[in-house]
């Protein structure tokens, strides 16, 4: 795995952009009102608890949000991004598609769903910041070869 920061500092939360497959586990958030970025899709992830590791919050969030266990050898890529908040941490990871047999979807969120990279980076309705970090994974991993 390639992390492009300290995965030590101080950070307040972590998402994970995982595919399953050839697309990736969206999560169309509640639509509440005053909740941020209500009825878009987000990607599993969240707030870090006590004193855990970036990736260990990322993981933990999935389990939370999809029921799906992302080993840790699945993840290839990570790096923390700076936010008026604090610093988040964003993290790629792969797995096979036949894993969203295994999804057992929480109590957050209206629903799940798998979405193309480009549908995703396109939609009027995914947050803003994921479609620039899954553009900039994109990009780094296209000049990978």
């Amino acid at each position: 795995m390639q992390i492009d920061a300290d995965p030590k500092g101080a950070f307040i939360g972590a998402k994970l952009a995982l595919y399953l497959g050839n697309r990736l586990a969206v999560i169309l958030r509640d639509d509440l009102p005053g909740l941020i970025f209500a009825d878009h899709w987000d990607l599993p992830g969240g707030g870090r608890e006590g004193d855990e590791g970036p990736l260990d919050c990322a993981l933990r969030e999935c389990r939370e949000e999809l029921g799906l266990f992302v080993p840790r050898d699945a993840v290839v890529w990570g790096r923390a991004f700076a936010e008026p908040a604090g610093t988040k941490w964003f993290f790629v990871a792969r797995m096979s598609a036949s894993a969203a047999d295994d999804v057992v979807f929480g109590d957050e969120g209206q629903r799940w769903a798998l979405m193309s990279e480009d549908a995703y980076v396109a939609h009027p309705k995914a947050v803003p910041a994921f479609q620039q970090r899954i553009k900039l994974w994109r990009a780094l991993r296209d000049k990978a070869g």
